[in-house]
């Protein structure tokens, strides 16, 4: 297993490698009425904040919990407007019914969901509703010179890293956040989108990857200058919408 503490070292690079969400998600979540202006949102492994500066525009009262001091200190100065609590999210203490919403942006897959779950119903009030989101790096349907460069330096691992289901399905997703009957799915969403990267972008990016090595992250770099320099990055993005059920 890696280990989710990996970011901690790399809290800079974090917040300038790590692309932003997708305008359609933000639209999205406005359209089902989940950025209501005054309401109280949980911001789960906010990380840098990339998720808590756009619940801060769009309006709402924000707290942030992020388990890493020094991310969550990076956190703090990108997001003054936020409350952040250093701790884990299974871990946050709060009277019941402190929030109408709550979020997990690229992050759920890290929590112990036999222990948050059971917690985020308690924490939300009736109708109350999670947003579950992440940004797939390397979008599957597309295949590019650089994906097939990255897929030859995985392929190269004597062991590939284990993460338990698979993280980036949403499929697999939606089934861990509903087994335990508090939460229902109401919205499912999936973009697909691309950017072009540097060199030195695709380095800062891939060393934030925590089951990618300082060797393969060099090579991923190299890739990208024997195919000119910059490559264009394919993403997908998804979302889900769960709505807290009456009864758990």
């Amino acid at each position: 297993m890696v280990d989710p503490m990996h970011f901690e070292a790399r809290a800079e690079d974090y917040d300038r490698a790590r692309p932003p969400y997708p305008e359609a998600l933000w639209r999205e979540l406005r359209d089902r009425g989940l950025l209501e202006p005054g309401h109280r949102a949980l911001d789960l492994g906010a990380g840098s904040g990339q998720a808590t500066r756009g619940l801060l525009a769009a309006g709402l009262s924000v707290t942030a919990v992020e388990p890493g001091p020094r991310l969550a200190a990076v956190l703090g100065e990108r997001c003054p407007g936020a409350e952040v609590v250093v701790c884990r999210a299974e871990e946050l203490e709060r009277p019941a019914s402190s929030f109408e919403l709550a979020v997990a942006a690229t992050s759920v897959h890290w929590m112990e969901l036999d222990v948050l779950l059971p917690r985020l119903h308690r924490l939300l009030v009736p109708g109350g509703r999670l947003a579950v989101w992440r940004n797939v790096f390397g979008d599957p349907d597309v295949r590019t010179p650089f994906r097939d460069r990255l897929a030859e330096i995985v392929a190269a691992r004597p062991t590939p890293p284990r993460r338990g289901p698979d993280a980036e399905d949403v499929v697999v997703t939606t089934g861990e956040l509903t087994r335990s009957g508090h939460f229902t799915v109401t919205g499912t969403s999936v973009w697909s989108w691309s950017t072009r990267l540097d060199t030195d972008q695709v380095r800062r990016l891939f060393s934030t990857f925590s089951d990618w090595s300082s060797q393969e992250v060099g090579a991923a770099a190299h890739a990208v200058e024997g195919l000119g320099g910059s490559v264009v990055e394919h993403y997908r993005s998804w979302l889900l919408v769960l709505d807290r059920a009456p009864v758990p």
